[in-house]
C-alpha cells in the first residue's frame, strides 16, 4: 500500500508545481510592460516611420492671446521640419532638425540660425511649448527609464500611470515625467513634467479624442505652466497623416527655405 500512497503524493506535488508555474506565468503575462506602453503611445501620435500634420497653436496670456498655424513633418526620431504658415509676420519661418543638429530659417532677415542644444528647453515662438517639443529632439521611449506606478481613471478612461526618469547618458530637458496612458488606445491624456530638483514645471492635458489619419488620437492639447497663473498654450490638430512617403530632400536646409 505504501507505493500507491507515494505515487499519489508525487502526483499531488507535481500537480501543485504545475499550478504554481501556470499561475506565475499568467501573472507575468498580465503585468504590463511600461516601456512597451510608452512606445505604443509615442507611435500613436508620431507614427512608426513618418508623420505630417497641420496644427493651430493659441498662446494665452493674462492680457492677450496670439494664434499661430503650422505644418509639421517628421521621420522616425531623427528628422523634423516645422513651417509657420500664419500669421503673415512669421509666415515662411521654418525649423529643421536632423540627428542632433537644429536650424531656424528666418526669411524676413534672410538668415539661417543654428540652434544650440541649450535652447531646447526654451519656449518656442513665445509659447509654453519648448523647442524640444517642436523639433522632437528627445524620445520618451529611448531616453527614459519607465516604471508602472499604478492604474487610475482620468477623463473617463482607465489609464496606466507611468513614471519616467532620464537615462544617465540622455541629453533631455526634464528630470522626471509622469504620464497617464489609456488602457485601450494608448492615448497620453495627462502628462506632468518636472525639473531636475523635482518641482512641477508644467502639465499637459489631452482631450477631444477622435478618429484622424486612420487612428484614434487626442486632437486638443493644453499646456499649463505650474507657476504662471492664467497662462497656457492650446494646440489643435487640424489634420494628420501617418507613415507616408517623404522625399529625401524634405529634411534639408535648402528645402526649409522654400517649403510651403
Amino acid at each position: 500500500m505504501e507505493a500507491p500512497k507515494k505515487r499519489n503524493l508525487m502526483k499531488s506535488h507535481l500537480l501543485t508545481l504545475i499550478l504554481l508555474l501556470t499561475f506565475g506565468s499568467l501573472c507575468a503575462q498580465q503585468t504590463p510592460d511600461p516601456t512597451a506602453i510608452v512606445k505604443q503611445a509615442e507611435d500613436i501620435i508620431m507614427g512608426k516611420k513618418s508623420m505630417y500634420s497641420e496644427m493651430t497653436m493659441t498662446i494665452v496670456r493674462p492680457k492677450w492671446e496670439r494664434t499661430l498655424k503650422m505644418k509639421l513633418w517628421t521621420q522616425e526620431r531623427d528628422k523634423a521640419l516645422t513651417l509657420i504658415t500664419y500669421p503673415a509676420k512669421e509666415k515662411g519661418q521654418s525649423f529643421l532638425k536632423v540627428d542632433n543638429n537644429m536650424w531656424n530659417w528666418v526669411p524676413s532677415i534672410n538668415r539661417m540660425i543654428k540652434l544650440p542644444a541649450s535652447m531646447m528647453s526654451q519656449g518656442w515662438m513665445g509659447s509654453d511649448y519648448t523647442n524640444d517639443d517642436v523639433l522632437k529632439e528627445s524620445s520618451l521611449t529611448n531616453d527614459y527609464e519607465h516604471t508602472l506606478t499604478g492604474e487610475e481613471s482620468f477623463g473617463g478612461y482607465d489609464c496606466y500611470k507611468i513614471e519616467m526618469h532620464p537615462k544617465p547618458d540622455a541629453a533631455v530637458v526634464w528630470g522626471k515625467i509622469i504620464t497617464w496612458i489609456t488602457h485601450d488606445d494608448f492615448l497620453m491624456l495627462k502628462t506632468e513634467y518636472y525639473d531636475e530638483d523635482g518641482y512641477l514645471v508644467r502639465t499637459e492635458l489631452a482631450s477631444d479624442v477622435k478618429m484622424m489619419g486612420g487612428r484614434k488620437i487626442a486632437s486638443h492639447i493644453e499646456i499649463i505652466p505650474a507657476d504662471k497663473p492664467n497662462q497656457k498654450t492650446l494646440i489643435d490638430i487640424d489634420t494628420i497623416a501617418f507613415d507616408i512617403s517623404m522625399p529625401d530632400e524634405t529634411f534639408t536646409q535648402q528645402h526649409m527655405k522654400t517649403v510651403n
